[in-house]
């Protein structure tokens, strides 16, 4: 995934004023084909509210990102590919739900796209420096990886449509997490993916004036789905560079691992389907309580900003991390320990602030209801 960092700049206004454009236009669209999100026990929204226009980020990204890649990179054009079908499966979804097997099928086969180039070289013992010699040369240990891979993709994509539920909440989340691996891409010495990662923030930053602090129209799933993608690519970018990629890679998407996958299990161990649409995420029992939308995106922001960010500059510190040079090139999983006890300290704040914050929510809504 790569787009020249000398043209960065004016490829990232013309994705915020492409995205920004086509995010009004979806706005029509929707309203003309009755593309309406109706409030229900379900949702966390109040008025009836049009859907689809992360439209506006896919085309925008598609403009600026997926041209330039066919016509300077064609050998990543399985990169372009995946994007097409998640946005096509999403887009569909929004005219016409489509059933879980059939999503998870499409994301599937984008995924294993986006991971098919690297398997040969995986097999032959010389993968990128993503896939390191660290994992062992045996071909089953690195089809593992990569099939790891697959499942971290298709995991991400589910994963961002999972936390779309109300305005602002993944549109802010996505443009914190894109700056924040442009920022992390161009230190470790990977300024053409931390260029596309600008380009995403800004296609984002087009839409976020109509989703946020209420929303005039909702992401969709063609958009929550390939934001979900973006962010699993560029994890994977960072994987190639010669950092604590892993660790740096799961704090900056802790706000929303430990929410979907807490949630997740909790549904799974009480024998819920997981795939069913519900309203048991931390964002939703807080909505629930009585807090409007801005302010529960207020919160993610706080853990963002003062969680994620600080242990992010203290991992990342220079010139050493841990009585570890920054510049050696380690393996992406070969974080000193400290960066590994960083990052388990930062998932286990946030599952004790799941934990808490959900229990808080139940006793709110009961003393309302006793009222």
């Amino acid at each position: 995934m790569t787009v020249s960092a000398t043209i960065a700049a004016p490829l990232a206004a013309l994705a915020f004023v492409l995205s920004a454009l086509l995010t009004r236009a979806s706005i029509a669209y929707a309203l003309r084909r009755r593309l309406i999100d109706q409030p229900g026990q379900r949702r966390s929204h109040t008025v009836p509210t049009p859907r689809g226009g992360g439209i506006a980020i896919v085309a925008a990204v598609l403009v600026c990102i997926g041209v330039p890649i066919v016509l300077w990179m064609p050998a990543q054009w399985p990169v372009v590919a995946a994007i097409v079908l998640v946005a096509a499966v999403g887009w569909i979804d929004d005219h016409r739900p489509l059933g879980a097997a059939a999503r998870l099928a499409v994301h599937a086969l984008a995924a294993a796209l986006v991971c098919a180039p690297a398997i040969p070289a995986l097999l032959a013992g010389s993968g990128p420096a993503a896939l390191p010699d660290a994992f062992g040369a045996e071909p089953a240990a690195r089809l593992l990886l990569a099939l790891a891979a697959v499942l971290t993709i298709v995991w991400s994509i589910n994963l961002h449509n999972f936390m779309d539920g109300i305005d602002g909440l993944l549109a802010l989340q996505a443009l914190f997490v894109f700056v924040v691996m442009a920022v992390l891409l161009d230190r470790y010495g990977a300024p053409a993916p931390a260029a596309a990662a600008l380009v995403m923030a800004a296609a984002v930053g087009g839409f976020v004036p109509f989703n946020f602090p209420r929303a005039h129209i909702f992401m969709g799933d063609v958009g929550s789905g390939v934001l979900g993608l973006l962010v699993a690519l560029l994890g994977l970018a960072h994987l190639a560079q010669a950092a604590p990629a892993a660790v740096n890679v799961a704090i900056a998407c802790s706000a929303f691992v430990v929410d979907a996958s807490a949630t997740l299990l909790s549904r799974m161990l009480r024998g819920r389907r997981w795939y069913s649409a519900h309203r048991e995420h931390l964002y939703q029992w807080l909505v629930r309580s009585g807090r409007s939308h801005p302010r529960v995106v207020a919160l993610y922001a706080l853990w963002n900003l003062g969680i994620v960010v600080p242990v992010l500059c203290w991992v990342n510190r220079s010139p050493r991390v841990s009585g570890t040079m920054s510049n050696i090139a380690i393996g992406p999983f070969e974080a000193p320990p400290a960066a590994w006890g960083a990052c388990a300290a930062v998932y286990a704040a946030g599952l004790a602030l799941w934990f808490a914050g959900r229990r808080h929510c139940l006793r709110r809504i009961r003393m309302r209801g006793t009222r």
